[in-house]
């Protein structure tokens, strides 16, 4: 059977192999409320589109906007996000929790 997140990488791999700028967000440690567990992904490519999810639509956005500047330099990045972070209004994680996302660009 395949998996909603395999389908998710499969069409990162389709971007890619279509020449597109793709980066995979990935679930990598979750405390508390998370939403997604770990192991979801998040595929973004350079034009902002993106497949799957890290939060249930919690960080999402910030996490798009990241994998754009981890598209562009090649530099992967941990990202966190929670209520004791200064970005946790922001971004919608008022229900309590942490998520860390770990963002790379597919090469």
């Amino acid at each position: 059977m395949i998996s909603r997140e395999d389908d998710v990488l499969a069409a990162a791999e389709a971007w890619r192999e279509a020449g597109r700028g793709v980066a995979v967000a990935t679930v990598v440690e979750t405390w508390g409320s998370a939403p997604r567990p770990v192991g979801s992904h998040l595929v973004i490519d350079a034009d902002g589109d993106f497949l799957g999810s890290v939060s249930g639509g919690c960080v999402e956005g910030a996490v798009v906007e990241e994998a754009g500047e981890v598209i562009a330099t090649g530099a992967p990045r941990m990202l966190e996000f929670g209520v004791a972070d200064e970005t946790a209004w922001r971004v919608g994680l008022s229900c309590g929790g942490r998520i860390r996302v770990y963002v790379e660009r597919l090469d």
